[in-house]
């Protein structure tokens, strides 16, 4: 697509304003490098004013019975399925993910968690405590009162939604700050939900980390904090929480591992594990599957079958329909990723299975494309082993048994997800409960994550309690108690 995108305003308080100053950012197609459309530069101001509106809302929106709150959800929920192509499209078209494996099922996605949420509104309930006869004594949960949350580039829409979901089913409010690089598909979302909303129940803003992600950080009037994002990021968040001792989530990297034994080499295990390096959406995913664990026994048989299936991707075009595998959001990241592929091309003892540096000629060299990256023989001590990429490079390391390569596995400051392919019920058993990780699959790509559990991590990976699933309603809800005295 290289027609330009109409711009877009951002939502406060009911209405489409843009910055006071006139300030724009361009959003850019990442396949074809041509801006495709501009949104506000928010600041403070604009901060300000959608924090302010955002509280203002809550005194009613609180009162809004669960049911009825459910029922606008589900409501924004028959619109999101209404346009999903449409937005499945605009996805594609800012992020560069695939429409065919990643855009046109996170627009789904979207609509089913906002669905999901909407039955669970009606669900979060306090307990009765029995202290006597004489007493009663009940917990209630309430709503916190302002969120303020940040969400990434990579799967904007689904992640929007989560935020949303969660945050007005609770009856709190919501100041969301769409990623600069990938508003387009968020601001159609808000226009959807502002249909269905009262005026100030949610604000969406465009801009800048460092200026609208800092004022809302900084906000007197906000009650929580919710972050998904960069490590690196979500210190900066969590440092301005402490100063304010404001609740916060924090979802943020990952360096998962997957390993595979010789009991469990079949297609659909090779199939599963290129499968959970997420190349399909550049490996541009927290829960990649980024470390192989081979059994050296198995090691270079496998390695070649996953090599032939990874070498079935097709790249290119992500609104084409054959496309597995896209472009990374800008350029920023994609000279990221070279320069973590350089590293490794660097070190004496790495073998580079396929991939490498992108193409300086013909047709991916238009987009910000780099063809899926595998290298073998690594240690766990080089970066490409140690650090997120958040690109389509993987690392494959020998194992000589069991114990090996779940040490290495736990050897990192990430926890987010782990996998283990294997029919051993004993070693499945041992890694489940010995994974240094929040997430464990088995015999599942380390990518299977689904909206109905909670999804987080541990380490560096995570901070608070989890999000999705029922447990979203601890902390997106305080619990006040309530003694009686009968008599």
């Amino acid at each position: 697509m290289n027609t330009r995108i109409s711009n877009s305003l951002m939502l406060v308080d009911g209405k489409w304003e843009g910055a006071a100053d006139g300030r724009l950012i361009e959003v850019q197609n990442p396949a074809k490098r041509t801006i495709i459309g501009e949104v506000p530069r928010a600041g403070a101001a604009e901060v300000d004013r959608a924090v302010r509106a955002a509280a203002k809302a809550f005194e009613s929106w609180k009162l809004v019975q669960p049911r009825e709150r459910g029922r606008l959800l589900m409501k924004i929920a028959d619109a999101m399925d209404a346009e999903s192509e449409a937005i499945g499209r605009l996805i594609a078209t800012e992020t560069g993910n695939a429409l065919r494996t990643q855009s046109r099922p996170e627009a789904k996605g979207a609509a089913d968690l906002l669905r999901y949420f909407g039955g669970l509104a009606s669900e979060v309930k306090g307990e009765t405590v029995p202290l006597g006869e004489h007493v009663l004594s009940y917990t209630r949960r309430e709503p916190i009162g302002v969120v303020g949350a940040i969400i990434p580039w990579n799967s904007p829409v689904v992640l929007g939604a989560m935020k949303i979901a969660m945050s007005l089913a609770a009856g709190n409010t919501l100041v969301l700050k769409a990623a600069e690089d990938a508003p387009l598909g968020v601001l159609k979302m808000a226009e959807l939900c502002a249909q269905h909303l009262p005026a100030g129940v949610l604000n969406v803003v465009t801009g800048y980390g460092e200026e609208a992600g800092a004022a809302l950080l900084q906000h007197p009037l906000v009650r929580k904090f919710s972050f998904t994002g960069s490590t690196e990021v979500g210190k900066l968040v969590m440092h301005a929480a402490a100063d304010r001792i404001v609740p916060v989530s924090l979802e943020l990297g990952g360096k998962s591992p997957c390993i595979v034994f010789p009991d469990a080499t079949s297609d659909a295990v090779v199939d599963g594990v290129a499968t959970a390096m997420r190349f399909t959406r550049q490996g541009q995913s927290c829960t990649a599957g980024s470390r192989l664990f081979l059994h050296r026994s198995i090691f270079d048989d496998f390695l070649s079958r996953l090599k032939d299936r990874l070498a079935k991707l097709k790249i290119g075009d992500p609104l084409d329909e054959a496309t597995d595998m896209g472009a990374i959001i800008n350029k920023k990241q994609f000279d990221r990723v070279c320069g973590y592929i350089r590293d490794g091309l660097a070190q004496k003892d790495a073998r580079l299975v396929m991939g490498g540096l992108p193409p300086k000629e013909g047709p991916l060299a238009e987009g910000f494309f780099v063809e899926p990256t595998v290298f073998a023989e690594v240690k766990n001590d080089w970066r490409i082993a140690r650090e997120e990429i958040f690109g389509p490079v993987a690392s494959v390391i020998r194992a000589k048994d069991y114990d090996e390569a779940l040490a290495i596995a736990n050897d990192t400051e990430f926890g987010l997800s782990a996998g283990i392919c294997t029919t051993s019920l004993k070693h499945a058993s041992h890694f489940r409960r010995n994974s240094e990780a929040g997430m464990v699959m088995v015999n599942l790509p380390t990518a299977g994550v689904d909206y109905h559990v909670p999804f987080g991590g541990r380490k560096a990976s995570s901070y608070g309690p989890r999000e999705q699933g029922a447990y979203a309603r601890e902390f997106y809800t305080t619990v006040k108690t309530s003694y009686t005295l009968a008599g």
